[in-house]
């Protein structure tokens, strides 16, 4: 018969440390420190897979699995010479929840369990104390009545407070036994009001009860929103340890506390933690008490303190990682409740993995692997001062688009960012951003919206840009044309106007009303470098590129050690200020030889853009896009220029300005020239614009666009290389469906390059023309693609839309619905969908490689930044992956993972 119920007790234990799949965290380093001697109190662990079991059937523990758990309680009852519910000597146990990966604070914990009126007096006889045998009986209605009754705990609150006001108790310390006794009588008036049932009496009861209750808790929308967070799966379920009690509330001689062996925010090797004189462990969580630091220990209990370091460096010895534990003192005595491998920031667990190199307690190969590559965005934006963000109103939590803080005024148009940026930092608040805001966006110290989702446009510019920002902040209403947004603080309206200052945690998703101040980081010096050093080492030859599209994002990327630019989005030049007018000329112009016209006009100015970018990137590719979006997307919106046509014959001198302006023509001109306008973007519009007029069709309807960028590309190639700086071109062509629409651009591309290298005398330079893979024919045919393309790079944002027929604007509506649901198991455009979209990347290749062994090949979309699709790409044998500036050591450092596991040999890259 297979075994759900482990017992563990001072140099007993029936499982081990390795058990966490079965004992969960906690219940496997219960049964570690048993089996190492060391002064845990008895107790008995319910296998997670109990917790499943529990669902499936109904919510009932089936009763063989409750005879077993009998059997465990009846060895701990003989160890401890006590039994659940008897009146002469009360057994009292803990019961906590504890899954295989830390989940503190999400599930839920009960103490004191076995008390009732008569074991309370029982208690109170035994230990002479009536106080505390009051204070624990309290407690026990209180977590129970919460945990397992589901009655709110500020229900209780309410009572307690009362009663210390009566009292004039300033600390629950101060109430006597009398009062304690008070209190459970109202308590049990509340639990009789709210359940229609007394409090429970009955010892056995109480301890299935609670054991059912901390499973359900395993489901609860704190756990749930948890794992959510932090790729936890739903099906691994809870333990439930259930353990005897020791009292750190016995008087002035015993104490509870936690603490860590380093310090898990700076990563320090200092010990670390809190304890309290007379408490129960969740005082010193739930603050009731200011707690004291753990060296305070040494001067008030100095062999317990002595006796608990000892304890806990052998602790982090064995387990070779930082120990998060919890201890209780009763009457001089040191029991270990707990130790658990810590939790611990981004810059924290970067020092411990270099320190615990230098210890010699771990290998490079180990500390590469102890940091989560997601933790690196803590070390590579500024964040705002914790100290700072308590002094401030949280006005709303959105997604965390793009990490960093962001300290600024409130501007809520691009043309207004760009004016005030030059004298103060300024937040751009939206209800969505579109490619028009791309000015404002650059200066913006972070971007605020209303609506959208991890890959809006918003989050996806400001990502690449390094900007902070928060992205569908759902309870922010934004008004730009009143300039002012508002949200609900506490049930009523706050608004903030244009100037107030606004405080953004990118990296959170919290909105704060104020101006916190900000730390800076440094990705260059100190721990961070040398253990980026050691991730490269282990990386092999698969390389890290960057999406950036101007020379400051390219420099920004090759200080985080980006090994070239995978993606540079030529459309992005073009909505630059001195730029759009010469971009619209070209879509308004009805012939080739006014939009050449118009078209030579930006050659200079794309030409010395790319130079910046060869210039950043010496001797490192550079993968240079040509325009991809449809050409209304330069335009004014249609909408808004029906409505100024029909206001125009009524308008007054104002509002003629206002329009002359707004679309750069003068106003003795608007009456004949606005409706041209609105009848061109008339004929632009498109009732599918994502798969309309755009990327390669663009230049298939009008070559002279392809060949001026491709001029432009070239001539800055030969400008940067005249002056002895390694040039390595690499152009490709966006949403190709076929070979023939690669041939169509590659013909212009080669014979653009050909006649500007050899005016130059620099034939030998070298370039490759490829493809941008995003529509699914492509990587079905990639076979006949690559005669043609000498790279691919996979558009994994598109890919993604087209292969699973999802709008990455329009999910974020449903999202909710199919996370709740469980249809997905995470954002699809967040991180890659390696089942249907993995499945033709990995066909792709194959097929790609068949025909031109020497295939480049990268990844291109956002999916290029998140750590277990970069594993992805290496494992599927490609060369690179390109993501944001910011996000290239998150890159490097998955990928130097995915190696050290193993995942792809290095024969697969053979490029």
């Amino acid at each position: 018969m297979k075994k759900y119920v482990y017992s563990f007790g001072e140099g007993i234990a029936d499982g081990d440390g390795k058990m966490k799949e079965t004992l969960g965290g906690k219940g496997a380093g219960l049964a570690e420190m048993s089996r190492a001697k060391l002064p845990v109190p008895p107790g008995f662990t319910i296998a997670t897979d109990v917790c499943n079991i529990y669902f499936q059937n109904g919510n009932k523990v089936p009763a063989e699995i409750d005879a077993e758990m009998d059997k465990a309680l009846g060895l701990l009852e003989k160890r401890m010479e006590q039994k659940l519910g008897d009146t002469q000597a009360p057994l009292l146990v803990s019961v906590r929840s504890g899954a295989k990966f830390s989940m503190p604070g999400m599930m839920d914990t009960i103490l004191n369990l076995g008390l009732n009126d008569k074991t309370a007096a029982a208690l109170e006889n035994k230990s002479g104390n009536p106080r505390f045998a009051q204070d624990c009986y309290r407690r026990f209605i209180q977590m129970f009545g919460n945990v397992v009754l589901d009655i709110e705990k500020h229900d209780f609150d309410h009572l307690f407070e009362a009663r210390k006001k009566k009292a004039r108790a300033k600390f629950d310390t101060d109430l006597t036994a009398e009062d304690l006794k008070a209190i459970i009588v109202e308590y049990k008036k509340l639990v009789q009001k709210k359940t229609g049932k007394p409090f429970p009496q009955d010892a056995r009861e109480q301890l299935t009860m609670a054991r059912d209750a901390v499973f359900r808790s395993w489901n609860g929308k704190r756990a749930i929103h948890y794992r959510r967070m932090n790729g936890i799966p739903d099906d691994l379920g809870t333990a439930v340890n259930v353990q005897a009690m020791v009292f750190g509330n016995l008087g002035e001689t015993s104490a509870t506390g936690v603490g860590f062996t380093r310090n898990p925010s700076t990563g320090e090797k200092a010990f670390y933690g809190e304890f309290l004189i007379n408490a129960q462990g969740e005082d010193v969580v739930a603050g009731i008490r200011t707690p004291h630091p753990i060296s305070d220990l040494a001067n008030l209990m100095p062999a317990v303190y002595n006796q608990l370091r000892e304890i806990t460096a052998s602790l982090e010895h064995h387990y070779r990682d930082v120990q998060d534990f919890e201890f209780t003192v009763q009457d001089g005595k040191l029991y270990m409740l707990q130790t658990r491998n810590g939790k611990r920031t981004g810059p924290a667990a970067v020092r411990i993995a270099v320190d615990m190199v230098g210890e010699n307690l771990i290998t490079k190969e180990e500390a590469v692997l102890r940091v989560d590559p997601q933790q690196l965005d803590q070390l590579l934006h500024p964040v705002l001062d914790p100290a700072s963000k308590k002094t401030l109103a949280l006005l709303a939590t959105g997604l965390p688009a793009s990490p960093g803080a962001a300290v600024g005024t409130i501007v809520f148009t691009a043309d207004r960012a760009v004016e005030l940026a030059a004298t103060k930092p300024v937040i751009l608040v939206r209800a969505e951003t579109v490619p028009d805001d791309i000015h404002g966006m650059e200066v913006a110290k972070g971007i605020l919206t209303s609506r959208g989702g991890m890959t809006s446009h918003a989050a996806v510019v400001a990502r690449g840009m390094g900007i902070p920002c928060v992205a569908g902040a759902g309870a922010i209403e934004v008004n730009d044309r009143k300039k002012e947004m508002t949200v609900a603080v506490k049930g009523k309206p706050l608004i903030l106007r244009e100037g107030d200052w606004l405080s953004l945690d990118g990296s959170t998703g919290e909105v704060l009303a104020g101006r916190a101040s900000t730390i800076d980081a440094d990705p260059t010096s100190g721990v961070l470098a040398s253990f980026m050093s050691w991730a490269d080492s282990f990386r092999g030859s698969f390389g890290v590129r960057a999406n950036a599209d101007i020379p400051r994002d390219a420099q920004a990327a090759r200080r985080f050690g980006a090994e070239g630019i995978g993606l540079c989005r030529t459309e992005h030049m073009f909505f630059a200020e001195d730029r759009i007018a010469h971009m619209q000329a070209m879509i308004l112009a009805r012939d080739e030889k006014s939009r050449r016209k118009a078209l030579a006009k930006l050659l200079p100015m794309q030409r010395a853009d790319f130079a910046g970018l060869f210039k950043a990137m010496d001797g490192f590719p550079v993968v240079i896009r040509t325009l991809d979006p449809p050409l209304h997307e330069f335009l004014p919106k249609r909408e808004n220029l029906m409505v100024d046509v029909a206001r125009l014959p009524g308008a007054g001198i104002k509002l003629k300005k206002e329009m002359a302006e707004r679309y750069g023509i003068s106003p003795g001109k608007l009456k004949a020239e606005l409706p041209k306008l609105l009848h061109r973007v008339e004929e632009l519009h498109e009732f599918n614009p994502m798969l309309g007029h755009r990327g390669c069709r663009l230049g298939v309807s009008y070559p002279e666009i392809t060949e001026i960028q491709a001029r432009a590309i070239f001539e800055a190639a030969v400008q940067v290389a005249r002056k002895g700086v390694k040039v390595i071109p690499e152009v490709m062509i966006p949403l190709i469906g076929s070979v023939e629409e690669l041939e169509n651009q590659k013909k212009i591309v080669v014979r653009v390059a050909d006649e500007v290298l050899a005016k130059a005398k620099m034939t030998d330079l070298k370039y490759l023309v490829g493809t941008m893979i995003e529509i699914p024919r492509a990587a079905l045919t990639a076979d006949l693609v690559a005669k043609e393309a000498e790279f691919f790079s996979f558009g994994t944002n598109d890919l993604t839309q087209t292969t699973m027929g999802l709008s990455r604007d329009d999910y974020t509506r449903f999202q909710k619905d199919y996370e709740n649901a469980k249809i997905f198991k995470n954002d699809p455009f967040a991180v890659l969908d390696q089942e249907g979209v993995g499945k033709l990347i990995q066909m792709a290749v194959k097929l790609g490689r068949a025909t031109r062994p020497d295939l480049e090949i990268g990844i291109c979309g956002e999916h290029g930044g998140e750590p277990s699709s970069v594993m992805f790409c290496y494992r599927t044998g490609m060369n690179y992956v390109s993501c944001s500036p910011y996000r290239v050591p998150i890159a490097r450092l998955a990928a130097a993972q995915a190696a050290i596991s193993g995942d792809k040999s290095e024969s697969m890259r053979t490029a």
